[in-house]
């Protein structure tokens, strides 16, 4: 088992990293000091395949949980169902020392882990992400949220979880897609963080596809290392941490123009470094290799580079609804080289448009 922490001040947790880890779940809920109520949230999709075995997992350990399931989508991530969730939550009897399972992809965490910020103001919450995005991604580093209609994960709080458990027996059930969609966000942690690993990733591609389980234990696991050294150093996202949000910034816009339907979260950040490159290289930051290279390892991701459905001034709109604006100034993470970024709140709207024209299909 490959074991990461995240060392932070006052809320260092562990992410636990292998195939089968019920018996892991098990005897850490057993040595915990949680009440024994147990809320397990989970969606329409996971529910039917692991609900049942995390549910046993934690009777075991002498928990009396009670399951809940949220339709599966981003619409669920919603004050609507957040609404829903504090009822079961309340009609369950949890108290302040009951926890929330948040068993699902990166929708899944962040509503339950919404839930658990504000009931009876804060209780514990453990992640077990079933996807490879929320693998690396939203279950660490305890960014939780809901969406409001006018933008993207704008109601939300910093609550970090006290474990996270990923069991790589789950990406068995995942469509191709959803592997691609969590590579988007694996790219990523090369691009602004570590040249070699960017280099892995172009190299092991073909692995990945196949599920060689090295290889994903290898990619997850440094995924999670290199966002628990970022989140160590800026818990709320003050400074470094927000060079995690590269290719966020147009993939948001990107996500919002159309509707949440036409593109998951990690085709839209795909699609968003594109434009996030383009810019770099059009301020003089990078050259053209530098794109091609970045475009070369997507293609072999199965991840796009263009946008359909989408048009120049709605994209450009929409990124002044992003959280990281502020004073009306986008800041944007830009790339000085692979594995290298930066910030800057002073792009040209000449060069921004320019990007986005270049995403547009």
């Amino acid at each position: 088992m490959k074991t990461v922490q995240v060392p932070l001040k006052d809320n260092s947790y562990n992410i636990y990293i292998d195939n089968d880890l019920h018996e892991t779940i098990t005897s850490f809920f057993a040595n915990s000091n949680f009440s024994r109520t147990a809320l397990v949230v989970s969606d329409s999709n996971v529910d039917k395949l692991y609900a049942a075995q995390t549910l046993a997992a934690l009777k075991k350990a002498g928990f009396a949980p009670q399951l809940t399931s949220i339709p599966a989508g981003e619409k669920s991530k919603s004050f609507f169902v957040a609404q829903e969730l504090y009822t079961t939550a309340i009609k369950a009897g949890l108290d302040r020392k009951s926890p929330i399972i948040a068993l699902g992809g990166g929708v899944v965490g962040d509503i339950a882990g919404f839930i658990a910020s504000t009931y009876m103001r804060g209780i514990p919450f453990i992640q077990m992400p079933t996807s490879l995005l929320a693998h690396v991604d939203s279950s660490v580093g305890g960014k939780v949220a809901v969406n409001h209609q006018l933008g993207k994960n704008l109601i939300g709080s910093f609550y970090q979880p006290k474990a996270v458990f990923i069991d790589l027996d789950m990406l068995q059930t995942l469509p191709v897609r959803e592997i691609s969609t969590g590579l988007a966000e694996i790219i990523k942690y090369g691009l602004i963080y570590d040249k070699n690993f960017f280099t892995y990733i172009t190299d092991h591609s073909a692995d990945i596809f196949a599920l060689n389980n090295d290889v994903l234990k290898n990619i997850i696991a440094r995924s999670c290392e290199i966002k628990a050294a970022v989140v160590a150093k800026d818990e709320k996202e003050t400074g470094l941490r927000a060079i995690l949000n590269f290719g966020h910034t147009l993939a948001h816009a990107i996500e919002r123009e159309t509707k949440y339907e036409k593109y998951n979260h990690g085709e839209a950040v795909s699609i968003g470094m594109v434009g996030a490159a383009i810019i770099s290289r059009d301020l003089g930051f990078i050259q053209d290799d530098v794109i091609k290279a970045i475009c070369h390892v997507l293609e072999l991701c199965r991840l796009p580079q263009k946008c359909t459905f989408c048009s120049e001034d709605g994209i450009y709109q929409d990124l002044f609804h992003d959280k990281k604006t502020v004073n009306g100034k986008i800041n944007w993470v830009l790339l000085d080289e692979i594995g290298k970024v930066h910030s800057d709140n002073a792009v040209p709207e000449k060069t921004v448009r320019h990007a986005i024209k270049s995403i547009l299909a």
